[in-house]
């Protein structure tokens, strides 16, 4: 679903009556229209309107859908004054009044650019008939018909070819509701239009057209609720104007390329004031340091320095690449696989819901699988306590698809690992959900595919991942690009539904 048809299906849930609840203190439309009725025959009787021919009854037949009990199917022109600008074209001049037509009318404003100059004569006896105020709906009903504006601009300008509606009383319609529709039905609009090179739509038809009308409260409060919605609106059509973008760059798997994209550095700006991932390194060694110095962990065999052939891609200035290793939390077992399986067989199992296994079964595509359950003792889990996993861990799948990672959810007392996975817990600062997406992306993929082993059972092990290269940016960093990851993530499944 793109923007507008996210729009189109917020305004038609606005027009059935879905969008905002009725309310019987609100009265309803059939007391309005009453109302309306007893405004227009005043402005008549004053002179200010003109008096308009009976519209014919709505039938049932005309009605597309069903509206609530207090609402009422009405022809425009039974709540709006409906006129149109002159379909004559007036001498032009280098300056004087603009005369605005359809082209004039775009994205719901005015664009006084490219515009033509008539005479203040001429302008004046267009204005006799069809002037123009702020709060007037304009809508293009030749050539390019709808486009509605509500003019918001107190310049002197006339209509050519639009159509133009006024307020009758504005404690009766509010003209936002009317512009909704407006917005709404301009495809409908262009559907009825007449005419063979250039089509159009009359001022009878638009006089004629039916609208449905909830009471004048329930109208405002609709208009609230489309506001309310509009900024979402804008930014979803954002987000998906740049995820078409990526599309167009990465057009085989928008998921997989969306992931490749932002650990290029790609998907977010960087930020000077975020620091750069050298200064955490620095932080995470010299605590390492620490905590060898004072023997609260054991001292690690160093891994290989990074070389330039190694390094997929070019990183930010601000980023490093680093050893999966290198960032794994200062605990002895923070990056540890699961017990040989003559450890933990069928034997050591329980009914007894005691120490979660964690299986194969369980490492999704980016998320736990509460399936295929089985547990083993507590007393049991003590001799493999290497593999024991806390809640909030990493884990990373060994077998094929090898390199699937998940987070361990918190909703068993305690984890163990099977023999075919492996935990993974980060150091505390790290943002967790972006390794999540770093491990799972194309990328260290790729690194993991290259060095499987075995022939039945291909598979990777704990040695060759605490080895594997991941890009690591600024704490700041890795937030917002996780931010705009699930912003983006969402638009790629809708993405991948519609095709």
């Amino acid at each position: 679903m793109n923007a507008q048809d996210l729009k189109n299906s917020i305004l038609q849930r606005a027009i059935e009556g879905k969008l905002v609840p009725q309310r019987k203190e609100e009265g309803t439309a059939k007391e309005l229209l009453a109302e309306i009725r007893a405004e227009k025959a005043r402005l008549i009787k004053e002179k200010k309107i003109k008096k308009s021919k009976p519209l014919p009854a709505i039938t049932d037949d005309e009605k597309p859908f069903d509206i609530p009990d207090s609402w009422e199917w009405v022809r425009l022109n039974e709540v709006i004054d409906v006129r149109d600008g002159t379909h004559d074209t007036p001498p032009y001049y280098p300056t004087g009044i603009p005369l605005i037509t359809s082209k004039n009318l775009s994205n719901g404003k005015l664009d006084f650019t490219n515009v033509k100059y008539i005479s203040k004569q001429a302008a004046d006896n267009i204005n006799k008939r069809s002037r123009v105020d702020i709060g007037d709906i304009l809508f293009a009903m030749i050539g390019s018909i709808g486009n509605p504006v509500i003019v918001n601009d107190n310049r002197e300008f006339c209509i050519k070819n639009i159509a133009l509606f006024k307020q009758i009383s504005p404690k009766l319609i509010n003209i936002k509701y009317i512009y909704f529709i407006l917005v709404f039905l301009q495809s409908r609009l262009k559907g009825i239009a007449s005419g063979g090179v250039q089509s159009f739509i009359s001022l009878r038809v638009f006089r004629r057209y039916i609208i449905p009308i909830p009471p004048i409260a329930e109208q405002q409060r609709i208009v609230a609720k489309i506001e309310e919605l509009q900024p979402d609106i804008d930014a979803y059509d954002k987000a998906q104007t740049k995820l078409q973008a990526i599309e167009q760059r990465f057009p085989d798997d928008m998921k997989k390329s969306l992931l490749q994209y932002a650990i290029e550095g790609k998907l977010v700006p960087q930020r000077k004031e975020e620091g750069t991932a050298k200064e955490l390194l620095a932080e995470i060694r010299a605590e390492k340091v620490r905590l060898v110095k004072e023997k609260k962990i054991k001292k690690s065999k160093p891994l290989p320095a990074i070389t330039d052939d190694e390094k997929p891609f070019d990183i930010p200035d601000s980023w490093q690449w680093v050893r999966l290793s290198d960032i794994a939390a200062l605990s002895d077992n923070a990056f540890a696989d699961g017990p040989f399986g003559s450890n933990l067989k069928r034997e050591h199992y329980t009914e007894q819901p005691e120490v979660r296994i964690i299986q194969l079964s369980n490492i999704g595509d980016f998320q736990w699988k509460d399936k295929n359950k089985k547990y083993t003792t507590f007393k049991h889990a003590q001799t493999i306590s290497r593999s024991i996993v806390e809640a909030g861990s990493i884990v990373i799948a060994k077998m094929m698809p090898a390199g699937r990672a998940i987070e361990v959810p918190n909703q068993e007392q305690a984890y163990i690992l099977s023999s075919d996975a492996v935990k993974f817990a980060p150091y505390p600062t790290i943002y967790k959900p972006y390794l999540l997406y770093a491990i799972n992306s194309p990328m260290f993929k790729k690194q993991i595919n290259e060095e499987v082993h075995g022939v039945t059972r291909v598979r990777t092990s704990l040695t060759k991942l605490k080895k594997y290269l991941i890009p690591l940016p600024p704490i700041a960093e890795q937030r917002r690009i996780v931010a705009k990851l699930e912003e983006f993530l969402p638009l790629c499944d809708q993405l991948a539904h519609q095709s």
